[in-house]
């Protein structure tokens, strides 16, 4: 299991926190709901629609396509930013600002899917990371 030092979430503050957190739901997400095509806010507004989501164990995310707000690039986000769904708006609400999301590392359609490309975008969002935040 890799692991990265940190603020942790835990009482007392640096603890160790496993990269698959970063990974996991945070919300009592429902596998059945298909995520695809809801509104993603972030703590400071609307960044895109989701485009493809999973529920994998220690693995799931969202990719958010961004359209006119950074030039319809895409970007991933680890299951674990996201604060809160609400399915009867269809959203998606994630606890990083625009400029957390923005500066993280580019998605990289031929390896979103790669421990390596993971293990970075986990560092990034994760405790001790730039696009870090416990809001």
């Amino acid at each position: 299991m890799h692991t990265i030092e940190g603020e942790g979430l835990r009482e007392g503050g640096r603890g160790k926190v496993t990269i698959a957190e970063i990974w996991t739901f945070s919300t009592s997400a429902d596998p059945s709901v298909d995520l695809t095509g809801f509104k993603v806010e972030a703590l400071d507004g609307s960044i895109g629609k989701v485009d493809e989501s999973t529920y994998e164990a220690g693995g799931s995310f969202v990719v958010v396509d961004t359209g006119p707000w950074i030039f319809g690039k895409k970007v991933m986000l680890p299951a674990g930013v996201i604060r809160d769904l609400d399915l009867d708006t269809e959203t998606v609400f994630v606890n990083r600002t625009k400029d957390q999301i923005k500066d993280a590392p580019e998605f990289d359609d031929k390896r979103y899917r790669d421990q390596d490309y993971r293990d970075e975008l986990g560092g990034y969002y994760g405790p001790g990371g730039m696009g870090y935040t416990d809001r």
